[in-house]
């Protein structure tokens, strides 16, 4: 089992940016894949990014261009750079680590 500590989010204007981090307590090379999720009151929780062992990336369409997903192996830490970001990315977002494993989620909030 891993804990997944996650921190960065806030209040932010539009247009504006933050960074979260993800940081596990062992080990992330065990993963094969991390990923960021986010999920608004009422809805499903959605997708954001993923990046697996080798450095590849996915981004779901909506924040491509905008987001960039990272990870340090060495620091067990995987991060999610937010840039021009809109009202419509306010959510609480979640770290995830492979098939079972949550971190507790930050919110982000995007204000007009």
């Amino acid at each position: 089992q891993v804990q997944l500590v996650e921190s960065g989010g806030g209040l932010v204007q539009s247009g504006g940016s933050l960074r979260l981090s993800c940081t596990a307590s062992r080990s992330i090379l065990s993963f094969y894949s991390m990923g960021w999720y986010r999920q608004v009151p009422g809805e499903e929780r959605e997708l954001v990014a993923r990046i697996n062992r080798g450095g590849d990336t996915y981004y779901v369409d909506s924040v491509k261009g905008r987001f960039t997903i990272s990870k340090d192996n060495e620091k067990n830490t995987m991060y999610l750079q937010m840039n021009s970001l809109k009202p419509e990315d306010t959510a609480v977002y979640y770290c995830n680590a492979g098939p079972r494993e949550w971190g507790q989620g930050t919110q982000v909030t995007v204000s007009s």
